[in-house]
């Protein structure tokens, strides 16, 4: 009879050894669930998603562009060929290339007759459709960034002979141009990453142990090609005439440059999506107000007087920055920010920053970045942010 018990007994204590070692293993706690394996003597917490509440009256007014009804304007007048009132576009509807008079035709004031070449209207064409669909995919689209692979690293990927792919890359670094570099040795760790975006054609010749030498894109705005445009054959290719550029506009007229210029790229010569413009708009805005607010204590009425209202815009550094978050796994900032001993840009003799920037509401949108990504508003939850570090 003794024997039939022990069994049984063997039994009840496996049973509850089982239930005292299930309680150890799962034990919510205050909020946080903690996985214990005693074995390797490892603690891993798995933290509940938080939820990020953002003020409903900064979000409103970050969402009203100021510039809107402005740029509207300007794009209709273009559309309409309205050259005599838009100063820089008689540069594009007079040039040489495309025009020249004819002396023995003369018009009603007695002058001669302004004749197009076949090529003028061609690039009109190419100008108006480019601005067209431009403006009117000009909304706003949270989801954006997941769709700038496909934008951006397919056509440059194409360019190179690679299969596109989804993939995406796997380390990038964005450099920037603060006199800050002066004082680093970064050029061999920013030439090793994969990808290497550099802003506004920066020059890197001297400078090498700074700020590396390799650049896999050029990230400008379109005052840049602007300037470009007015040199034989559009030469914008500091980096090589091979290195891709990705430029945002700044002025609906720019399209005239990119028009005329893009048939002379080897590289791919993109434009950033509308789309990804409004939303870095929206979020150095909301940025802005926000520390507008927290250091005037002003109504948000009056920031625009301190930040050139319509005028006010991203840098070019910011909106890289976003670019690499959509298309690397890993993102490294170089370059980002100010010393009272630096110069404004490590390459140039400028000294002051232009007040249509924000760069300290920026500066702290980077803090978010590597610190608390989900408290950067407007980008969709569907979203994965990618480590970033920022080496200073």
């Amino acid at each position: 009879m003794k024997r039939s018990f022990r069994p049984l007994i063997s039994i009840l204590m496996l049973v509850a050894l089982t239930a005292t070692l299930s309680c150890r293993i799962a034990s919510p706690r205050r909020g946080v669930f903690t996985v214990s394996a005693e074995l390797e003597s490892t603690t891993v917490l798995i933290q509940p998603p938080q939820i990020q509440v953002f003020n409903s009256t900064l979000l409103k007014f970050a969402s009203i562009d100021i510039g809107e009804a402005k740029s509207k304007l300007e794009i209709k007048q273009l559309l309409e060929r309205d050259f005599p009132n838009q100063g820089r576009q008689r540069n594009f509807a007079t040039s040489r290339s495309f025009s020249h008079h004819d002396a023995k035709s003369k018009n009603s004031n007695g002058l001669p007759v302004l004749l197009r070449s076949p090529k003028f209207y061609r690039y009109w064409l190419d100008f108006r459709r480019n601005l067209q669909l431009w403006a009117r995919k000009k909304t706003f689209q949270p989801d954006i960034m997941m769709d700038l692979v496909s934008l951006v690293k397919t056509p440059i990927d194409r360019h190179n002979g690679l299969m596109s792919s989804a993939r995406k890359y796997k380390s990038c670094a964005v450099v920037g141009n603060s006199g800050i570099l002066l004082n680093r040795d970064y050029g061999e760790l920013i030439d090793g990453h994969e990808i290497v975006i550099r802003l506004n054609n920066a020059r890197t010749e001297k400078f090498e142990e700074q700020v590396g030498s390799k650049t896999s894109i050029s990230f400008v705005n379109s005052n840049i090609l602007h300037l470009c445009a007015r040199r034989e054959g559009c030469f914008c290719h500091p980096y090589g005439r091979n290195v891709p550029m990705i430029m945002y506009i700044c002025q609906p007229v720019h399209f005239m440059d990119y028009t005329v210029c893009n048939s002379s790229h080897k590289a791919p010569l993109l434009i950033t999506d509308p789309r990804f413009d409004v939303l870095c708009a929206r979020i150095v805005k909301y940025y802005s107000a926000k520390r507008f607010l927290e250091e005037t204590r002003k109504a948000l009425g009056e920031w625009a007087s301190t930040h050139d209202g319509s005028m006010f815009h991203y840098s070019s550094g910011m909106q890289a920055v976003m670019l690499a978050l959509g298309i690397c796994d890993k993102v490294s900032i170089f370059g980002f920010g100010k010393s009272t001993s630096a110069k404004h840009h490590y390459h140039t003799n400028q000294k002051s920053e232009l007040r249509l920037h924000d760069y300290e509401a920026e500066y702290a949108f980077y803090h978010d970045l590597v610190k608390n990504p989900q408290a950067i508003p407007f980008i969709s939850d569907r979203f994965r942010f990618p480590p970033v570090v920022i080496y200073l």
